[in-house]
């Protein structure tokens, strides 16, 4: 009988790059600064890694169809290595594919890389024309544009629950706000300036009710993860190690967009991932359990639906929790501690081991000015493809038998 991977797993070194218009390298060198960085702190020898796993998702601007760019540029001595690609969860699937080959026993050290360089398209937004999820918008809503489709989020929640159009505004720049503040004290992040909620209000708007501010930026970056099990892990003499409580990925079935049952409000995915994290995890009340959070802020009407997808807003009641600050730094579940994708940007295979990352930094207390006060657990979300049919994935870390 399956009893899922809580504590079977290890994350004993991570590394990622500065993010942002990394115009003086390529994909390649984003991967070796990350693992630079991994290596040095797993304080194992390449030699030991046993086999790799790689998340990008643009064929067109990255490093091709296969895993060769990885072990090529990081000289990784005819190892297995794996490409994978799932949308915006290509980096989370990364780390999935390298956690599961440690839980199975059929590896004994492995590490899981995501990279995407996006600025060199000169594009303001992500690639459209060849690849999969731009093939899938061009052929069936020609006209479908990203800040449209989560435009039309914001409108369902607000018919939903009857939310006046400014209060929606106002609660979406508090969201927006917050991340700024917070990207502002990391100096990885890509946009490091605090913003106001009156200069966001004041803001363009790209899509009714979002604004330039709602929306976050495409950028390049990579971050990785090396994983091991526990025993191995209190063999190097690692203590207060950070392991993996539960790891869920969620795709939908179409029915979102298939039938008239679903309301546009928020996402299925999301809700059914979470639910199953939980489980794994052993966490029974995640307003009160869940130490911090990273989510998919692609759009801020996206994290605000997100914040009750997870459970820890009730349905309906995310508005009242940011106007409080619930989310805050200083709130009680902390959401886009390191700046969120408002201010890392979204080179999308690297985003979600971008989130662990700062997990990870957090209960190990090497968050600097940004150090939350003893973290138990954190959560990251990734939320990709085609528009409402989605990819979700969920993880949870915390440290060790906690």
């Amino acid at each position: 009988m399956a009893t899922g991977i809580k504590d079977k797993v290890a994350i004993i070194g991570m590394g990622c790059t500065r993010f942002g218009e990394r115009w003086d390298v390529g994909a390649e060198e984003l991967m070796v600064e990350a693992f630079q960085e991994c290596i040095e702190d797993a304080g194992i020898d390449k030699k030991d890694i046993q086999a790799a796993w790689l998340g990008t998702c643009m064929d067109e601007v990255n490093v091709g169809k296969s895993a060769l760019p990885l072990s090529m540029s990081l000289r990784l001595d005819k190892i297995a290595c794996t490409r994978v690609e799932n949308f915006c969860a290509s980096g989370t699937e990364s780390l999935r594919g390298a956690v599961y080959a440690v839980a199975s026993g059929a590896y004994d050290i492995c590490l899981a890389m995501g990279v995407e360089k996006l600025k060199d398209t000169g594009y303001g937004g992500l690639p459209a024309g060849g690849s999969s999820s731009g093939s899938l918008n061009w052929l069936w809503l020609p006209a479908l544009t990203a800040p449209g489709s989560f435009a039309q989020l914001a409108s369902a929640y607000a018919a939903k629950y009857k939310v006046p159009d400014d209060d929606l505004k106002l609660a979406l720049a508090h969201v927006s706000a917050k991340s700024h503040a917070n990207g502002a004290l990391n100096p990885k992040a890509h946009l490091r300036k605090a913003v106001t909620v009156e200069q966001i209000l004041a803001a363009p708007i790209i899509a009714h009710p979002l604004g330039l501010f709602d929306c976050c930026g495409v950028s390049d970056g990579a971050a990785c993860a090396i994983v091991t099990t526990p025993k191995i892990a209190k063999d190097l003499g690692k203590k207060d190690f950070v392991s993996i409580k539960a790891l869920q990925l969620a795709l939908s079935s179409g029915e979102e967009m298939g039938f008239n049952a679903w309301d546009g409000d928020h996402f299925l995915t999301t809700s059914k991932a979470s639910t199953e994290a939980y489980k794994e995890a052993g966490v029974k009340d995640p307003r009160k359990e869940i130490s911090m959070m990273e989510v998919h802020d692609c759009f801020s009407i996206t994290e605000f639906v997100t914040m009750e997808d997870l459970h820890i807003s009730p349905r309906g009641g995310a508005l009242k929790d940011v106007m409080d600050g619930f989310y805050n730094l200083d709130g009680g579940v902390p959401c886009q501690v390191d700046g969120g994708l408002k201010c890392f940007g979204h080179p999308i295979g690297a985003s979600g081991l971008r989130m662990i990352y700062e997990m990870y930094l957090q209960l190990h207390g090497r968050a600097d000015k940004r150090q939350l006060k003893d973290p138990k657990l954190g959560l990251t979300h990734n939320l990709g493809g085609f528009p409402f049919m989605n990819v979700c994935s969920i993880a949870i870390v915390g440290k060790y038998g906690v």
